[in-house]
């Protein structure tokens, strides 16, 4: 039923919104992305969700050093302040290569364990944060299940509060679960300025330190969109074990715009457990 989809809101616009050009996109970033090292299970990631022309190629690398498992957990910022303060869909989510359904059994699990979390499906219409993700997910793993969660600038206990939501429902979930954090780093800034702050933010990453990444942006006025979501993501995976973390690759939106001067900072990041 028409109710139960989540339309594309940035198809066409973010990335190409008809399904050959969007695959053959697709099929350009992985072949680019190509390495020798075959994809890894991994339990999150950290992934830029900027227009395919600035951040395609980053989020590309990043995902395919990964073996998409069949769970998918979505976590990214709110830019348009629609959404509750963590807002969960229960829809199926259509771009135009497919339609994703909802894992219903996580996100009920999920919504049990926290009164923190709500079901509101109005939050995600106009978002482009999850769904930029989702073309990337499809082509690699055509039968994935997910779990959208949107959050808004909410305080670090809270934060610690839906992580071990999240944590005990992945652990009581059956099957492997990848998290993908989506974020930019700063916005609109000079590239020295914004590639010094954006090393803050990834020392704090790459040190796995999520109290220390939510203190930094707020301290240093970073604007990384989505660090409430990176902090949630590494608040979980240090709940489930040891991990460690990975830059993939740091870069801006001058490279393709030749404007150096108001740049959006892109980073990726793959986070292992530690064996």
């Amino acid at each position: 039923m028409s109710e139960n989809i989540r339309f594309p809101a940035v198809a066409g616009q973010f990335y190409p919104g008809e399904a050959g050009q969007l695959r053959r996109t697709l099929a350009d970033f992985f072949l680019a992305a190509k390495t020798d090292t075959r994809p890894r299970p991994a339990p999150a990631v950290m992934c830029p969700h900027a227009g395919y022309i600035y951040s395609g190629a980053l989020a590309a690398a990043t995902l395919a050093q990964v073996e998409i498992p069949k769970r998918v957990i979505l976590v990214g910022p709110t830019h348009h302040g629609l959404a509750a303060p963590a807002a969960l869909s229960l829809a199926t989510w259509r771009t135009p290569l497919a339609d994703t359904p909802a894992d219903t059994a996580f996100a009920e699990s999920l919504l049990a364990k926290s009164p923190f979390i709500a079901h509101d499906e109005a939050g995600h219409r106009r978002e482009h944060c999850l769904e930029v993700q989702l073309p990337f997910l499809q082509y690699l793993r055509a039968d994935a299940l997910i779990a959208p969660l949107l959050v808004s600038a909410i305080p670090f206990q809270l934060c610690q509060e839906i992580a071990r939501a999240l944590a005990a429902a992945i652990r009581a979930a059956a099957g492997e679960t990848l998290i993908v954090a989506s974020t930019d780093m700063s916005h609109y800034l000079p590239r020295r300025q914004a590639t010094q702050l954006d090393g803050l933010a990834l020392e704090r990453v790459l040190a796995l330190a999520p109290a220390g990444l939510h203190e930094t942006c707020v301290k240093y006025r970073i604007s990384m969109c989505g660090f409430i979501a990176v902090t949630i993501a590494m608040l979980a995976l240090l709940e489930l074990g040891q991990v460690t973390a990975k830059l993939v690759g740091y870069t801006d939106s001058g490279v393709a715009s030749g404007d150096i001067e108001r740049v959006v900072g892109y980073a990726g990041v793959v986070f292992q457990e530690e064996k």
